[in-house]
């Protein structure tokens, strides 16, 4: 049973169990989000100290100009999974397709692709506002030792293994399910350590505040603008 004050690592052991048919490769990919995360936390809070900050002068695939941050928070995140070889294939906002990863053996193996945002919101460094990672984690559909295809990112959400995200700010907060509970970890940046802070996360019964993106109303669903 989850602990506060567990740490991260303490936590994804305890809970592997509770994969009868894993081999400890999704415990390992998760592993590898905290260190990509620690990473680009480390870079985040140096914005305004060091040359880290502002547009590189490109446009990435949703047509927004990539930050700086942008392309160190891509690399960090792909350089980590790829070379742990633990997934078979990356998709990111700040690419323009996705990445095939095969094994030092050559192979194809790995059974899991992440979809990622790897700085969610950059351009507010500037004026200090919060920004995020956001990861989800899909079991490959196509035969595991042939090179990922298309269809093994584009498949429904209710079949996601895990996902999760990452906020930098006032405290560097990781949250992230594997369809067994929503759990919230907070570095410790003197550890280095994220620990369990705010377990088994849920919405209220019946809450006084939403957030959504009026500015986009006109493209709501009619269902949606009726709610």
């Amino acid at each position: 049973m989850a602990t506060k004050n567990q740490s991260l690592g303490e936590f994804i052991i305890e809970h592997q169990a509770a994969f009868p048919y894993s081999s400890g490769e999704l415990s390992r990919l998760i592993n590898s989000i905290r260190l990509a995360a620690k990473m680009v936390n480390h870079e985040v809070n140096k914005a305004g100290l060091v040359d880290i900050t502002g547009s590189i002068g490109e446009i990435n695939t949703q047509g927004e100009d990539q930050q700086k941050l942008d392309v160190f928070a891509n690399e960090t995140f792909i350089r980590t999974l790829t070379n742990r070889q633990i997934v078979c294939g990356i998709a990111s906002e700040e690419n323009d397709d996705y990445i095939t990863i095969e094994g030092n053996d050559g192979n194809h193996a790995s059974k899991y692709v992440v979809l990622m945002d790897p700085l969610d919101g950059s351009s507010n460094i500037d004026v200090n506002v919060s920004v995020g990672t956001i990861f989800s984690i899909y079991r490959r559909v196509t035969p595991p030792g042939t090179p990922v295809q298309l269809e093994d990112f584009l498949q429904p959400g209710n079949q996601q293994v895990a996902a999760g995200y990452i906020v930098y700010g006032t405290s560097t907060m990781l949250v992230y399910t594997t369809g067994h509970g929503v759990n919230g970890f907070t570095l410790n940046p003197a550890l280095g350590t994220y620990y369990l802070s705010h377990p088994n996360m849920q919405f209220p019964e019946d809450g006084r505040i939403y957030s959504v993106n009026e500015g986009n109303y006109v493209h709501f669903p009619q269902g949606l603008k009726i709610i």
